[in-house]
């Protein structure tokens, strides 16, 4: 019954550490309800309880981050677009390119 609990008493140890550096580490704008040191407060004080309330209610997890989100360049369709785009225009370059060389080889003719 005594390694029950050390394991128990562990895993509170392990979550309190974690939620408390978890709100620590989190941006202040993404804390509800309490200031960040009151959270840490919270949860060093009721261990289980404290991390459980940061880790449902304390931290804003919701879809208004304040970090944008990396897409990857074939996942992104304004990189896409552009990239359609710019072949275009090498392909418009190159088309005025061979008009002006056609030029230049009318006009040395001609002469």
């Amino acid at each position: 019954m005594v390694r029950v609990y050390i394991v128990v008493g562990l895993v509170i140890i392990a979550l309190s550490i974690y939620a408390a550096i978890d709100s620590l580490m989190t941006d202040k704008r993404r804390t509800r309800g309490l200031p960040k040191a009151l959270w840490v407060i919270v949860i060093l004080f009721l261990p289980v309880i404290g991390a459980v309330l940061w880790l449902t209610l304390g931290k804003d997890r919701g879809k208004g981050s304040t970090t944008p989100r990396q897409t990857a360049p074939d996942d992104d369709p304004d990189f896409l677009r552009r990239l359609g785009t710019e072949k275009e225009q090498e392909e418009r370059i190159r088309r005025l390119e061979q008009e002006l060389a056609d030029l230049d080889d009318d006009t040395t003719t001609k002469d």
